[in-house]
């Protein structure tokens, strides 16, 4: 049994057909995309279409749910957010969806995936933790985490995604995965990251899968389809996160709140001139598989 596990693509059409082209070399049996298939990039009515058409399996991301319940006008979302500048990414792509007809699709999303073959160890895959897709297994889970999540999803091996970085941790008898980043990895490696698991003599073997593609090409969607204009600070953020394969938004959001500063150009421009300067180092040089954390 062959698997291909794909996540975190967030609107980036040519980081998706990269890997696309990639995964049909790899004589797969199923492929799994495990959420965050939208939101945050600029073509997602193409990736949305495109992963739909590919993939066995597409699970919740916060993305995903996000964008339905912007939609819905979710009382789980700050009113305030609705007419805040910074949050017009998610209004883009709710629109893009919708002129698409894709957020019904996006609505029947399933939360979580279970694998249970005989002769191999049980997989769960979900976008962060079975608790919460938010909670992506990686160096802030620790001990008391893994084993509540362990006794409440019973599984030997749990896969997941949302922090944008690929991760191996053995923990008892147990393996926790993260898939890393097709869309936007943050593990200062551009290329589109992902997961293929092969299920021979007994367990499952993993290997971390980079993929060089024409990230200009990608950076250039967020100028020509009007993204960066229309959208703005947030939209500069996530087209940075791509060029640097850096975390931006969180780091800016934590600062910003810290401050008591309105997420604006001008506090985007003195983050990244003062507090977030180091972000911004050219990313490194890639070459082979990418380096996972192994925790």
């Amino acid at each position: 049994m062959n698997l291909a596990i794909i996540a975190d693509i967030h609107g980036n059409r040519h980081a998706l057909e990269a890997v696309l082209r990639d995964i049909a070399t790899q004589n797969i049996d199923q492929l799994i995309v495990a959420g965050d298939v939208v939101n945050r990039g600029p073509t997602n009515a193409e990736v949305m279409a495109r992963v739909s058409a590919e993939a066995d399996v597409i699970l919740l991301g916060n993305h995903d749910a996000l964008v339905t319940k912007w939609v819905g006008r979710d009382s789980e979302i700050p009113a305030a957010w609705f007419s805040d500048p910074f949050w017009r990414f998610t209004d883009w792509t709710a629109q893009q969806l919708a002129a698409a007809g894709q957020l019904d699709a996006l609505r029947e999303l399933e939360f979580s995936y279970r694998i249970a073959i005989d002769g191999l160890p049980s997989v769960l895959i979900t976008h962060g933790s079975p608790r919460h897709f938010r909670e992506g297994y990686g160096r802030y889970l620790n001990d008391e985490q893994l084993a509540e999540i362990v006794e409440e999803y019973p599984a030997d091996l749990y896969v997941g995604a949302h922090t944008h970085r690929t991760m191996v941790r053995a923990w008892g008898h147990h393996a926790f995965l993260n898939v890393g980043a097709v869309g936007a990895p943050f593990n200062r490696d551009q290329r589109a990251q992902y997961l293929l698991l092969s299920g021979r003599d007994g367990d499952w073997h993993h290997e971390f899968r980079a993929v060089d593609y024409d990230v200009d090409a990608a950076l250039a969607d967020y100028e020509q389809t009007g993204y960066l204009d229309q959208v703005g600070v947030s939209a500069d953020i996530f087209f940075k996160e791509i060029q640097y394969a850096r975390p931006l938004y969180a780091p800016f959001w934590m600062w910003s709140e810290k401050e008591g500063i309105p997420k604006s150009a001008a506090s985007w421009q003195a983050w990244q001139q003062g507090e977030g300067a180091d972000f911004f180092e050219p990313p490194e040089p890639a070459h082979g598989p990418p380096r996972p954390d192994i925790l």
